[in-house]
Parts: structure tokens; C-alpha cells; sequence
């Protein structure tokens, strides 16, 4: 039998981790933006940034997870 083998939870993982990259970058854009507005804020949205960022990271990291979970 001629075909593709593997697991598809992989490819679901790979078009999952679209989303955190792309959510990252929005954050990541506001904040420049932000401080480029009001660079007296800095502090304050460094650390809004940076909770946001680890919080978008978590669920790339939660989809990598199930994606060897559901393997077999």
C-alpha cells in the first residue's frame, strides 16, 4: 500500500503553531507602539508584554503536548 505515513496530531500541531507565532507578534507590535506613544509607560507595558507573551507561549506549548498525547 502506497501512501503517507505518520500521524496527523503532528500536522494539526504544526498549523496550531501558527497562532501563538502570530499572537506574539501582535503583542509584541503593541507594545512597540505603545512605548513609541508613551515612553514613560515602558515599565508598566514591558510587563503586561511579557505576561501576555508567556501566556501565548503556554498554549503553543499545551498543543505540542497534546499532540503526543493523542499520538497512539
Amino acid at each position: 500500500m502506497n501512501g503517507v505515513s505518520g500521524n496527523i496530531a503532528f500536522l494539526g500541531y504544526g498549523l496550531a503553531a501558527i497562532g501563538p507565532g502570530i499572537g506574539i507578534g501582535l503583542i509584541f507590535a503593541a507594545y512597540i507602539q505603545g512605548v513609541a506613544r508613551q515612553p514613560e509607560a515602558r515599565n508598566m507595558l514591558q510587563t503586561i508584554a511579557f505576561t501576555g507573551m508567556a501566556l501565548t507561549e503556554a498554549l503553543a506549548i499545551l498543543g505540542l503536548v497534546f499532540a503526543f498525547v493523542f499520538q497512539g
